[in-house]
């Protein structure tokens, strides 16, 4: 297997920002939250991307403002690293090497230099013990510096970052595990463990789940699973301790945060609903309801002025004083899976997946920001546990994006599956898709398979079902969408065998419909069988057609780890190779394919796609890679595994015989991703150690601006970009080391022009960037006639430079400012 370098897996969005607490600035004008292995800075007041802190090799686990400047942030990875970022210049000013992985992080200002992090204990590899160490971080001129000096704190504690808490301005800290609550005073260096009782087996209802420790008082709040928040006093003796409950919750309280001046408790679970405990008055409350998804972190601005809410469906809310949403910034959601696999929507170009339940989300790749949500099943949702709801499970746009098919299905215990199709038109006033036609129990069992025709000529639906047809719908005026009506045109099948997948060409003339272990090929203008293509024993999991010159193939994957490749003006097979291919994704723009393929096992043996017709070639090509043998037999040229092309093999066991050939057994291990031709046996790209598990889920997403690499290797990054989800819900993509810089610049000079300020002093020193621009014209073209604007005046440089306290009045300054903004009558209008 060939790798090229020059290609690289990154993450382009879609990372969870709920996945640790975010971190409002002093001014509350910036949020910053953990990305991925970034830290996204955002704005409070428009909900837009600012920028990204980009520095660390691993996931970031936690984020928070360093308390002796207000302008820094401290964040820690699983890359055993803490790092202090300028975050308003996105500029990493120190790195700090723990040399563990770290799960989360706090601060105090009463501890200066040090910040406490939660690591593995003994063999951090394969322990699951925790312990919470301070570490003093060494002051030094250089970038990178190894912090070494590591003191214990607290032994097993949780790595969940809502289980500890400074109290009383870091005079002591709470840690909570199970049932057991933890103290530790730092002057006395003394620590007091609190038990409870478990109320159910396991422990499962009274155990902890969160804490948060009052700012100014003695005073601990830790919530249970119980939906209980208990305030615990008098900890500072074992025997005294006393503590009162608290309960509103009906399911477990997932986080609690106190108010900067300890007046308030906010407090949130699954129920969506943000509760405002008042501290002095604790039998009343108040509620923010209805904010869309399970709260899983609270947040509080410095002053107090804003709270913002991390949810389960990735999304934080911004909210100010309690009162009123203000903004909400909206990230990819996770659900519990993607049916729908992952569409392109050909008008926006965005994203199209499972969203929320019962929704489809439109996702921008760009912006890496949701566009919209569509509320597919239009029924509310229940939040109960083992409700059977309606699910989206199947999505497609025809060519234009006109048209959007919607499977949704629901299956209650005992009961027979409802299934309804939807058909949804796009309206252009409303820029979103309005329902059209609803189709209730369109065939007797689940959908496997749905295709619009890619044909500019007709409107057609084709739907395949596990109850032996396969269906065409057609749109009966075409002439007028928002009075037209779908209705089955066509009800086909072959021999009583379910069909399992279904493919249209490029040009709409063939459909083909995988009947189990029989792949059948169909005209749609008369819906004539025109032929059955044989293959290797196993159902037929996926089909896909070639596009441009490689039309006339068409490629399918099967349950016995068969990929096969049929040439259709000769209705025969082409060629067929052993793998496992997860899924078989088309690029609509060009003839590249990309085959994921399921790793699984290990080899000393590496295996390579190559072409070339004559021995010498090969050998030739095979030795420039430093292979040690080409398997070749008497009789055939070329053993046809791996796509009609030679199985070459590095054997890294020295069992090996050079006059004889291959001594010992070959067990290849192939690639998890590769890109091909179906025409060409060499693949463009292979790419091993994708990531853990299948790839299930993946899409080629036309680019806005098409690149001009002329690399044959990096060619099928030109038209398309391949995006995929990994079993983690993140969102990976492929790109070359030019784009990237490239993007890194350009975020950058956004990032410098856009914080700065555009006041009328700045507009006057022609500091502008259109007065920047006018120099450069100038320059170029002295000739060139246009009005001048006012430079600097009197009044200007007398307010920049003169102390403040020798200034004259303001109105006398106003008017000096008032008229150095007057143009007179004697220049050039």
């Amino acid at each position: 297997m060939v790798e090229h370098a020059e290609i690289r897996m990154v993450r382009r969005g879609g990372s969870k920002i709920n996945f640790r607490e975010p971190v409002i600035t002093n001014d509350s004008r910036f949020l910053l939250c953990a990305a991925g292995e970034s830290v996204n800075v955002y704005s409070t007041s428009t909900e837009e991307f600012v920028h990204d802190l980009q520095g660390h090799t691993d996931l970031v686990t936690g984020v928070v403002l360093n308390p002796s400047n207000h302008l820094q942030v401290y964040s820690c990875s699983a890359d055993g690293t803490v790092r202090l970022w300028d975050f308003m210049d996105g500029i990493l000013i120190k790195t700090f090497i723990i040399g563990y992985p770290i799960y989360s992080i706090y601060v105090s200002e009463k501890h200066g230099g040090v910040v406490f992090v939660v690591v593995p204990m003994a063999n951090y590899k394969s322990s699951e013990l925790f312990q919470l160490v301070a570490v003093h971080l060494p002051r030094s001129g250089d970038q990178e510096v190894e912090a070494r000096e590591l003191s214990a704190v607290l032994c097993d504690v949780s790595p969940h970052p809502g289980a500890v808490s400074f109290g009383r301005e870091g005079e002591y800290i709470a840690a909570t595990k199970g049932l057991q609550l933890e103290v530790f005073f730092f002057k006395k260096q003394k620590s007091y463990r609190f038990s409870l009782k478990s109320g159910m087996k396991k422990g499962v209802k009274n155990a902890f789940t969160c804490v948060s420790c009052h700012p100014k008082e003695d005073c601990i709040a830790t919530g249970h699973a119980d939906g209980k928040i208990r305030l615990w006093r008098n900890f500072n003796q074992k025997k005294e301790y006393t503590y009162t409950t608290l309960h509103w919750h009906h399911g477990a309280v997932n986080t609690l945060c106190f108010t900067p001046e300890g007046t308030n408790l906010l407090s949130g679970g699954i129920e969506s609903v943000l509760v405002h405990w008042h501290y002095t008055q604790e039998n009343q409350k108040d509620f923010l309801p209805r904010l869309g998804a399970a709260i899983t972190h609270i947040a509080v601005s410095p002053d107090g002025s804003l709270f913002c809410t991390s949810h389960s469906d990735n999304k934080i809310t911004i909210i100010q004083s309690c009162v009123k949403v203000s903004a909400i910034i909206q990230g990819l959601v996770k659900g519990d899976g993607v049916w729908t696999d992952l569409i392109i929507d050909p008008r926006s170009k965005a994203l199209v997946l499972n969203g929320k339940p019962g929704h489809l989300q439109f996702y921008s790749l760009h912006r890496d920001k949701q566009l919209y949500n569509l509320d597919i099943v239009q029924q509310e949702y229940i939040n109960e546990e083992g409700l059977d709801q309606f699910e989206v499970v199947k999505a497609a746009f025809d060519a234009r994006g006109d048209w959007l098919a919607t499977v949704e299905e629901r299956r209650k215990k005992g009961a027979e599956l409802e299934i309804n199709l939807k058909l949804w038109a796009y309206d252009k006033l409303t820029q979103s898709f309005v329902l059209n036609t609803t189709v209730t129990a369109p065939h007797e069992d689940r959908i496997t398979g749905m295709f619009f025709s890619p044909s500019p000529e007709t409107t057609m639906l084709v739907t395949t079902s596990l109850d032996d047809h396969f269906k065409a719908w057609l749109l009966a005026d075409h002439s007028d969408t928002k009075e037209g009506f779908w209705s089955c045109d066509f009800v086909g099948g072959y021999h009583l065998l379910k069909p399992g997948c279904c493919s249209y060409s490029a040009d709409g003339s063939l459909l083909a419909v995988g009947f189990q272990e029989v792949v059948t090929v169909w005209s749609p203008a008369s819906w004539e069988l025109l032929t059955t293509l044989s293959q290797p024993p196993g159902a037929i999991r996926d089909l896909c057609f070639g596009r441009l010159s490689c039309s006339k193939y068409l490629l399918g994957t099967s349950t016995k780890n068969q990929l096969c490749c049929w040439n259709l003006l000769t209705c025969s097979l082409e060629w067929s190779t052993p793998m496992d291919v997860s899924l078989l994704q088309a690029d609509p723009l060009s003839e590249n394919m990309a085959a994921f393929c399921s790793q699984s096992g290990s080899s000393d043996c590496e295996c390579y796609l190559v072409s070339g017709s004559s021995y010498q070639y090969q050998h030739n090509y095979f030795a420039s890679f430093g292979l040690d043998y080409v398997l070749h037999m008497a009789g055939s040229p070329w053993v046809f595994y791996n796509m009609c092309c030679s199985l070459v093999v590095r054997l890294t066991q020295p069992s090996r015989n050079r006059s004889n050939g291959l001594h010992s057994s070959i067990c290849p291990l192939l690639p998890p991703v590769f890109v091909f031709k179906p025409s060409e046996p060499r693949p463009l790209y292979s790419q091993k150690a994708l990531c853990t598990g299948k790839v299930q889920h993946a899409v080629f997403a036309p680019r806005d601006q098409m690149l001009e690499s002329c690399e044959e290797r990096t060619q099928w990054l030109n038209r398309s970009q391949l995006y995929f989800i990994t079993q983690d819900m993140d969102l990976l993509t492929f790109s070359t080391k030019t784009e990237e810089d490239r993007l890194l610049a350009s975020s950058k000079q956004l990032m410098v022009d856009d914080s700065v300020a555009v006041t009328p002093f700045y507009l006057l020193l022609g500091k502008h960037r259109r007065q920047q621009l006018e120099k450069q014209e100038a320059l170029t073209n002295p000739m060139a006639e246009r009005t001048q604007l006012p430079q600097g005046s009197i009044a200007i440089k007398e307010l920049l430079h003169t102390p403040a306290h020798v200034l004259p009045s303001a109105s006398f300054l106003c008017a000096m400012f008032v008229r150095s903004l007057l143009v007179s009558r004697s220049s050039a209008r």
